[in-house]
Formats: structure tokens, sequence, C-alpha cells
């Protein structure tokens, strides 16, 4: 279908023009976005399951708040795509997350609605509050409105936000969007009915001017009244906490509400109408189904959670005849491991599909760990079964083990306890882009006291690295590894333990020599290829390890090579170059030249991995055009016998 056919959505470029809608026609309108979404994401690829279940709400919120006066702060963005088609970006969907089209996430600097950037989960409540308290400092008046997933209620700083909120009693709407795929609550739909009654009654207009009364008249009986108070409090506060599930909430000083059939377009806009303008923070609980209206998303929302191009049909995409992820080849090798060693257990922060966590579940549960969106408290419960002799693999994406750093030092480093770390989703992610790229991991791992930290040249590798951090004994150890396909190498049987800080040399050289880590070893071979059509020799070394580096490597490449370059996906900014650096300084290597080549400091944009690497000049051409330029500036007759400069 396209965009002219439909009846609404083709007059809607703004929420103003939503507005206009008669609040009758907003289902219409609702299915019309869910249908241009899925039209757009089958040809894209995606989030797709969260937005679908947060149409209805998304269409409520722009209804009654004045948006983008009104502020809408969304918790990450994976179920915010239904706000970009109503908030001007609709005619770009479809180029989301490639290489100069939208951010698959929230973005200020991509649209005045985006109020609140995020990629990561549990910032949204925090993010309101703070406006709310600039709100009144600067006394101007807009409504601030956080929503957030139930999934990000495993997560210690949604409930940082919720405590701070309800002491400070600002004006503020929570609204919890609970797609059930973190239970929080009981699926009985009688117990549901009743929910819906009670909250129906509660948020009514004529009640809270009733309760406002009588609150006023018992504040006027001295003593007596004071009594009144205190027993009508508590009789509302126990029958809320009886029929609702929001005693919590209450506890944490909000005022409760819900929870409502999210899918009810008319009764959410009848609601929000009801508490947006009652004073304090109020919590807002909305019923909703993960890929609501998409009967493939229905039948299997982590799937279509995100997606490459589909079928729109069928909600399948075309099979790959590609090398199998670095991902699934760790789960398997999880598996594997875990087989020969009892002692071994895996962990994740809610991303066992992401991580490949999800073979060891369902090859062996009793090892599995899912602790949900806190990845904190994932270090620190790994920590506490290393005191108990067990050996954690807390699998974390790199750029959200970031969010872990004090445990990492403090639970773990400090007390030499041996917890394995490995961060799926190092370097450049592709279409997730800035808040999603792996690009610090290194610079702020290699940092910590004690720590080993590895990356692997491909798959086999990865295996062994796998391997070697269990069978360490000596306290923490990571390895990173990137998004996407491995290198299709033939795989290896048996596992093998590598020696902790040892390199390999790939590839001979006599004019210069490239120091590569992880997945720019093979784009380093590739480079120096390239490299001999123009006369270059370059020399290529694995070097496994970013620490411990390998001493004897670096003396024998600083007596042979006067032109030295280190490649790396991570920001250059204290990364795996800054690690060699200091080390031939220490070594009083003084009279080499030496170039970091990696991610330069700034963030990078979306794209696909092989549009970014291209842009950081990571490819093959790329790392052969710096290590030419940078030989030619710098290489001299008498710079290594027998050879003339080029």
């Amino acid at each position: 279908m396209t965009e002219s056919h439909y009846k609404f959505l083709n007059t809607i470029n703004v929420p103003k023009d939503l507005r206009t809608v008669d609040v009758q026609h907003l289902r219409e309108v609702c299915k019309e976005v869910r249908e241009f979404l899925v039209d757009s994401v089958s040809k894209s690829g995606g989030h797709l399951g969260a937005g679908l279940g947060a149409v209805e709400l998304t269409v409520a919120l722009h209804y009654v708040f004045n948006t983008p006066d009104d502020k809408l702060v969304w918790d990450t963005g994976h179920q915010a795509y239904p706000h970009k088609i109503l908030t001007g970006r609709k005619g770009r969907l479809e180029s989301i997350r490639q290489f100069g089209g939208l951010s698959g996430f929230l973005r200020r600097d991509e649209s005045e609605y985006d109020t609140f950037g995020a990629g990561h989960a549990n910032t949204a409540i925090s993010a309101a509050l703070g406006m709310a308290v600039a709100r009144d400092f600067a006394k101007k008046d807009f409504k601030v409105v956080a929503v957030v997933g139930d999934g990000s209620l495993t997560g210690g700083m949604a409930y940082e936000g919720l405590n701070n909120a309800g002491l400070l009693k600002k004006n503020m709407i929570v609204i919890l969007n609970d797609n059930q795929m973190v239970s929080l609550s009981s699926n009985n739909p009688t117990l549901w009915s009743l929910h819906n009654y009670f909250s129906e009654v509660l948020t009514h207009p004529s009640y809270n001017k009733f309760k406002a009364n009588v609150w006023d008249l018992t504040g006027k009986l001295d003593a007596f009244g004071d009594r009144l108070r205190a027993v009508a409090s508590k009789v509302e506060k126990g029958v809320k906490a009886v029929v609702t599930p929001g005693m919590m909430f209450e506890a944490l000083g909000f005022r409760y509400f819900g929870p409502f059939n999210g899918h009810n377009v008319v009764k959410l806009v009848e609601v929000l109408r009801h508490v947006k303008d009652l004073p304090g923070p109020i919590l807002l609980h909305v019923i909703t189904e993960k890929g609501k209206g998409y009967e493939p998303a229905e039948r299997d929302a982590s799937k279509l959670h995100g997606v490459t191009p589909f079928d729109k049909i069928t909600g399948i995409s075309p099979k790959s005849s590609a090398p199998p992820a670095f991902t699934k080849i760790f789960g398997n090798t999880m598996v594997e491991i875990c087989k020969q060693n009892p002692k071994v257990v895996g962990i994740t922060a809610a991303m066992p599909d992401g991580t490949g966590l999800d073979i060891l579940q369902q090859a062996m549960p009793e090892k599995f760990f899912d602790v949900g969106i806190a990845e904190q408290h994932a270090v620190t419960f790994a920590a506490g079964m290393a005191t108990e002799g067990y050996i954690p693999v807390c699998a974390i994406y790199s750029t959200f083990l970031q969010r872990a750093f004090d445990q990492i030092i403090h639970d773990v480093s400090l007390q030499d306890l041996h917890v394995v770390f490995v961060m799926d989703r190092a370097g450049l992610v592709g279409a997730d882009g800035p808040t999603h790229h792996g690009a610090l991991d290194i610079s702020y791992l290699r940092c910590i006291p004690k720590m080993v930290l590895m990356a692997p040249k491909d798959e086999n590798e990865l295996r062994d690295m796998l391997y070697t951090a269990v069978e360490y004994k000596q306290g923490p150890i990571a390895l990173r590894y990137p998004r996407g396909n491995s290198l299709g190498v033939p795989m290896k049987e048996k596992l093998e333990s590598i020696p902790i800080g040892k390199s390999e040399v790939l590839r001979t050289g006599q004019d210069v020599a490239i120091l590569a880590i992880g997945t720019m070893v093979n784009q380093s071979l590739k480079a120096a290829e390239l490299l001999e059509k123009d006369g270059i020799l370059a020399e290529v070394v694995n070097m496994r390890f970013v620490k411990p580096l390998d001493t004897e490597m670096l003396e024998s490449i600083s007596n042979r090579f006067a032109t030295v370059i280190t490649v790396e996906e991570n920001s250059v900014v204290g990364g795996f170059g800054s690690a060699v650096a200091e080390k031939f300084i220490e070594m009083k290597k003084f009279n080499l030249h030496l170039k970091f080549h990696g991610l330069p400091d700034g963030y990078i944009e979306h794209g696909s991995p092989s549009d970014l690497w291209k842009l950081t000049q990571l490819d093959p051409v790329g790392i052969a055009s710096v290590v030419k330029d940078f030989y030619r500036q710098h290489s001299h007759p008498h710079t290594i016998p027998g050879r003339k400069a080029q």
C-alpha cells in the first residue's frame, strides 16, 4: 500500500495534524500506522515487535498532549517507530538504521519531538524527572511523560528514578508499557477486568473532585479531622493494594492507575485526559501485546523484535548462506565447555538471543541465568558465584558492559575473582549506531588492574580464547568479538589453550610492521596484499592480547622495523595503540615511527559495517592507504638495510 492510499495517515505529518482527527477515527489511524510500520520495516529491517505493541499508546499520547511543547521521553527507541511516523519522519522510515538514514533510536538532533536520546534502557524516568525539575525552576508550564517498558523495570536505575520522583513530588507521568515479555503481574483475565473497573473509577474527574472535597472538609475538623484523614487514606490505599498491582508504586510516592488495555485507543485518550492535570507523580499502567496486529509477530514476538528485511506476508527473512555468526559460535562453544566443566555457568543481562546464550539456555537451562536489564547486578552476581569456586561467563554487549564499570573494578578485580567477561558487539555494530558501537571496551578495561584482555582473529581463535579464559585461574579475564558472521575458516574440533600474552606473526615483511588485534587482523592481511602491489612489504602480527602485551614480539619488531602501525576497531584514545606506545616507551624504544589507526575520538553514525569501515578507513583499502602514506612519509634509504625508499 502506498502512502497515498492511507485515508488519514497521508494527511498527518506532525502531531498537530493528528489532533484534528475526530477521536472516533483514531482506531483507523492506528490501523494505518501499524500497516505502514510493517510495510516499511519489511523493506528496511529494524525493530518491529515493540513498535507494533505501542501504536495505540503512541497515537493517544500525541493526541492528548501538546507535543513538542509537552515532553514525551521514551525509554530506548525500540517502541518509538510509530512516534517517528507521527512526527514528520514517515517519508524516511525506509531509511531507518541505514547509512545516512534515520536512527533506530531517539536522537535529539533528528527531531524536536525526540526530547531525550536513548539507546540503552532505564533512562527515561530519571531524564523526565530532570526535565520536570528544570521546568519548575524556569516557571514554565508543560507536561512531562516518561514511557518505559516492563523490561526496564528489571534495571535498578528505573527504581532510583521512581524513588527520587516520589520524594520530590514533581508533576510528571510515568507510563508503564507492560507487554508482559517480563512478567510483572497476573495474566488472569478476570483479574484484569476487576482492575480496569477500579482504575476507571479512580481516574474519573468526579471521583477526584469528591476526594479533594472530603480532604478539604476533614482538614477543618482539627484532631478528629486528622483521624478521619488517616482512616480514609488507609482505606483508599488498602483497596488499591488489594485490587491493583500498584502497591509498590504507591509506596514510592506515585499515584497508581491501571492496568488498562493498551490497545483501546479511545479509552486511552479518555484516561490520559483524566490524569494529565492531576498533581504530583502519576504512574499509568497499560497492558499491550508485543507484535500486536501483525500475525507473524504475534506468533513469535521475540523473533520479530529486531529483523532484517522480510516477506511482509509470511514474516520470514531470506535464508543466508553466510558462515555462522560469531554469536552462534560462542553459544555452541559455551555448551561444549559447560558439558566438560560442571563449574562453568552463563550469565546475561536480558540478551540471551543477542549473546548466543539462548543456545546454552535450551541445552542446559540449569547453567543459564538471565538477570534482566541489570548489568551492574550481573557482574556482582557473577562475583558472588566466583567466591564459591564457580566460573561465571558474563556475556554482555560491549556497550552495555560500560554500565558495570565500577562493579568490574570493586567487586571483581579488587578481589582477584575469576569472572570471564565476554563482550559481544565489540567494534562497529552497524545499524544500531553510536549507542551500540563497542568502541570503548579496550580503553575502559585495559586500565583495570589484573585484567587480561584478548580478541580473536577468527572463530577458531574465539573458541580457544573462551576455553583459555575458563581455564585461567588468576583473576578477571575478558575477550571481545564482533557482531556479524564469522570468517568461514575450517573449524577445529579440539579446544586448546592459548599462552597468555602471546602473539603470532601471520605474514612476514621488511618495510613496515602492522600490529593488529581482533577483527582488524584479517583486514590487515588483505591490506598487506594491496601494499605489496605498491612495493611495500608489510609484516602482519596478530597480537591476540591487549593486556598483557607480548613484549618479546615488540622487542623483535622494534629491532627490525623503524615504522610500526597499530590497527584496532576501538577508539584510538586509550586503546590498543596506546598500550603498545606505553610499552615501547617503557622499553626505551624512542626512535620508532609509530602510528595508531582505529576509531576516531568521536561517535560514529549508523550504517552497514562495510560502509562504516570504509568511512573510518578500517577496510583493507583504507588500512593500506593509511600505512602507505605513513610509511612513505617516514621512510629513508638507510631505514632498513638493503632497502630503498619508495
